[in-house]
């Protein structure tokens, strides 16, 4: 058994004895005790008879939550604290398309027009970090702004744009190649070549990222990220040891006349 592997048993063992001691000084406190319930997050989890539906070449950060009927794509990321919720109905996300940092995508089983409302999103498209999709849909290379909100029945096309904090109102639909801003949303403007061009590369961009994250997640503390760890303490032990020799010899050293 390896340094790395030994360490981290024992680690494990001491807080099992822990956890087992928390438990008796509860019992015996009978009734006055406090105990804290631990939550053990799961990235994937089903709900029903629903299970999410992850390609093996999708990314899915470890403090994500995919839940229920979900679908993710080839190529796709999901980024960390998003929570995609596909208990009511269904979540259908593409190829290549990246949700960013604490989004949530959720369905409608029914809302005020008696609809029942799936959220789809294309290929290709891209949603900023803490942006809410609920029951709607999102065609292909469509851009989603940081913290943009798209209700339920709302349609996005192709190449249309979404700006960062805008409020897209029920059953609302934006033209392919359009930019909408505001609360709630409206036309601004024509989507320009440059900005098609950035929705391209940040769908590259995050694809390369996300493959960086996934192999980073799957490491294991091993023997060489032991000795690692292990280097870096000494240094910063010995670091400050002759931090320590400095200050004692500069105190020993005789003062002038």
């Amino acid at each position: 058994m390896s340094m790395g592997k030994a360490f981290y048993s024992v680690g494990f063992w001491i807080r099992e004895t822990g956890q087992a001691l928390d438990r008796l000084g509860c019992r015996l406190q009978g009734k006055n005790h406090f105990r804290e319930q631990l939550s053990r997050h799961r990235t994937l989890m089903n709900v029903f008879d629903k299970s999410p539906s992850v390609d093996k070449q999708a990314f899915v950060a470890p403090s994500a939550s995919l839940i229920g009927n979900v679908h993710l794509g080839p190529g796709s990321s999901i980024w960390y604290g998003c929570v995609l919720r596909g208990d009511a109905n269904s979540i259908s996300i593409g190829a290549g398309t990246n949700i960013q940092d604490n989004s949530l995508v959720h369905v409608a089983k029914s809302n005020l027009s008696g609809k029942v409302l799936p959220t789809v999103i294309g290929d290709s498209v891209t949603i900023g970090p803490s942006a809410v999709l609920h029951g709607c849909t999102v065609e292909d290379e469509a851009y989603i702004g940081a913290s943009a909100t798209v209700l339920d029945g709302a349609h996005v096309e192709k190449q249309a744009m979404v700006e960062s904090g805008a409020l897209v109102r029920q059953n609302t639909r934006i033209p392919s190649g359009e930019v909408w801003g505001g609360n709630p949303a409206r036309f601004l403007r024509k989507v320009t070549e440059q900005e098609k061009a950035f929705f391209s590369s940040s769908v590259v961009d995050y694809s390369n990222l996300a493959q960086v994250h996934a192999a980073e997640n799957t490491k294991n503390l091993d023997e060489t990220d032991f000795k690692k760890l292990l280097y870096k303490k000494n240094a910063r032990d010995a670091e400050y040891d002759s931090v320590l020799n400095d200050l004692t010899l500069s105190e020993n050293v005789p003062k002038s006349a």
